[in-house]
């Protein structure tokens, strides 16, 4: 199985945080969430540029909350609680979107998700692997990337004034948002992730920042404009169910 959550662009931090010590606490959640399995202490004072002793007192009172765990040999991961956080994020449009990204993933035979946007990036928020594939792109909810790679960016950026795109669009971009914005969907490939495509259609809700629904998968074997169609149906769905 492809792990579309192999690889991650960290969002610049502010020069001088309101408080270093939350943002280090947020840092280190960040850090465990990419990684693809638990963590020494040692490891995680050295992403970060800690001391090993700061690093400690900052994982034991994010354990104390019930946000990292350790194992058996003191190594650290996320914990249970992160899981009732997250589902509090959009929570009706996670409900919505849910069935919605079920069928379209079964009927596709390949992953697919809701990615919105956090500031200059686009962020999974539901993800969903068909039921009886035999092999598909793992998309994990968490994972991030900049709006001006990859299909769900480049809807996210389409549905943005250029104003509030980021500095240094290229000409290749402005170009494909033009397509994106004639077509009605947008399409990647070994933008993000080696190998791996995408196809993404907006999800434009009344009161809330851009959204999209997309599909990963890999090889020639799907038609991106059949993908599309899916996709626009669920999201359309999606619409009517939240009164946009």
């Amino acid at each position: 199985m492809a792990d579309a959550a192999t690889a991650r662009t960290t969002k610049p931090r502010p020069s001088s945080p309101a408080s270093q010590t939350l943002s280090r606490g947020i840092q280190i959640l960040e850090l465990l969430a990419d990684a693809r399995g638990s963590l020494a202490i040692d490891e995680v004072a050295q992403a970060l540029g800690l001391h090993r002793s700061i690093a400690y007192r900052l994982l034991r009172t994010l354990e104390d909350h019930g946000l990292v765990v350790r194992d058996a040999n003191g190594r650290v991961m996320l914990g249970a609680h992160m899981a009732t956080l997250a589902a509090g994020v959009a929570r009706d449009l996670q409900t919505e979107a849910l069935p919605e990204l079920t069928e379209a993933a079964n009927e596709l035979g390949i992953t697919c998700f809701l990615g919105v946007l956090d500031q200059d990036q686009c962020v999974t928020l539901v993800s969903i692997e068909p039921r009886h594939a035999v092999a598909s792109v793992a998309q994990r909810p968490g994972a991030r990337h900049p709006v001006t790679v990859g299909a769900p960016g480049k809807v996210i950026m389409s549905m943005l004034s250029s104003a509030e795109w980021p500095a240094d669009v290229s000409d290749r971009l402005r170009a494909d948002m033009a397509e994106t914005l004639e077509r009605g969907y947008a399409t990647s490939h070994d933008e993000v992730i080696p190998t791996v495509k995408s196809v993404a259609v907006p999800l434009a809700l009344r009161g809330r920042r851009p959204a999209a629904l997309a599909a990963v998968y890999v090889g020639p074997a799907h038609d991106p404009a059949m993908i599309a169609e899916r996709l626009a149906r669920s999201a359309a769905t999606i619409r009517d169910a939240l009164g946009s």
